[in-house]
């Protein structure tokens, strides 16, 4: 397998999926379920020139990464799903002046969060850690839009003309008020999750809350860090009564980390990846997720092809070569090894794909009657 180190290779999953039903809750019943898996999956690395070629010819049904380059609009058959791309970071500095009073801190940071929405139109101007691409964003829906409010005013835009701080422009550059940084959404959930023996967690990876954190905690300073750090310990280890508590405690460290002018989210850019859904060999039904998109196991899990009822064969172009170790232990921690375990690892739950918990997949909620 390790001699496929080109930039291609072909995965043939020979088993048939399970067909698993969870359990509907308030009325509600999951629309999406892991069932109509391919039993063989081609995924190859490619350029975003390339890739707009094989789409249009119906050589591979979607490409995960980069929006692969159309030399001209995309016919009605080229759909696309948007999914978070990166947060966009901006962190004062902590040797200036200015970083020791709070007032002349936030002073800094908002005014390089104004300029940045004034200026880059990529950028969807959010001065707060949970996005409406979080499942759990209705939790925390009033708190994002008084931070809104706060630092670009009532129209959602830039409040005022301010004089700008001086920017870091490089690692020597010894002269600077603010740095701006970029972190990609999908290493950040990355970097924290795990696998072992084929479960995937920590159970709260996908929350607004823990999100918070891996952005804000470690750069929030030891003030920050003592507060939060409780709510951070009651919430993983379930230390609460009942949601409404859970909720307030999500809330709280939350809006302690929001509160920290000294590192502040600028706010995040969006994603946009394509798939094919041509009448002959393109897809028909697709789940994605809404941090990292066709890079999940929820989409090779979920993916029906219109030519096929039940499986099928799918092939995927990824922007990404092969750069980690090729194992379950040590690698498949790049987003070529992610995306080709999404297609070997059978986990038992896959993230469900409109909120942050997980849904069945090769498991199923029993309930014994034993000794009753």
């Amino acid at each position: 397998m390790v001699a496929a180190m080109r930039s291609r290779c072909t995965w043939a999953i020979l088993a048939m999926a399970i067909v698993v039903v969870t359990p509907a809750r308030s009325g509600h019943e999951s629309p999406v379920y892991p069932s109509f898996y391919p039993h063989e999956i081609e995924l190859a690395a490619m350029t975003p020139d390339r890739a707009a070629g094989l789409l249009l010819s119906g050589k591979i049904q979607a490409y995960v990464g980069n929006a692969p380059r159309f030399a001209a609009a995309p016919p009605g058959h080229i759909g696309s799903i948007e999914s978070l791309g990166s947060f966009v970071i901006v962190r004062v500095n902590p040797a200036s002046p200015k970083a020791g009073d709070e007032q002349a801190a936030c002073a800094v940071a908002d005014a390089v969060v104004r300029g940045l929405a004034a200026r880059h139109a990529g950028l969807v101007a959010h001065p707060f850690p949970v996005t409406p691409f979080n499942g759990d964003y209705l939790d925390y829906v009033d708190l994002a839009e008084a931070a809104k409010t706060r630092v670009l005013g009532s129209g959602g835009g830039p409040a005022k003309s301010d004089a700008q701080p001086k920017l870091r422009t490089g690692p020597q550059d010894p002269d600077w008020d603010a740095e701006i940084t970029e972190v990609r959404a999908a290493d950040l959930v990355a970097g924290a999750g795990f696998a072992v023996n084929a479960w995937s967690g920590p159970a709260w990876l996908r929350t607004g809350w823990f999100q918070a954190y891996l952005l804000l905690g470690q750069l929030a300073g030891d003030d920050v860090r003592r507060k939060v750090e409780p709510q951070l310990r009651r919430l993983e280890s379930a230390a609460y009564d009942n949601a409404v508590e859970r909720i307030n405690l999500q809330r709280a460290l939350v809006s302690s980390l929001a509160a920290n002018c000294r590192v502040r989210i600028a706010g995040y850019t969006v994603r946009r990846e394509y798939f094919s859904s041509a009448s002959t060999g393109g897809i028909e039904n697709i789940s994605y997720d809404p941090v990292t998109g066709f890079n999940a196991p929820m989409f090779v899990r979920t993916v029906k092809l219109k030519d096929f009822p039940w499986n099928g064969w799918l092939a995927l172009g990824i922007d990404a070569v092969p750069a980690a170790a090729w194992n379950p232990i040590a690698g498949f921690n790049d987003d070529f090894g992610r995306m080709l375990w999404s297609a070997a690892g059978d986990p038992g739950l896959i993230p469900s794909p409109y909120d942050p918990a997980w849904m069945f997949n090769r498991i199923s909620d029993v309930q014994s009657s034993k000794g009753r």
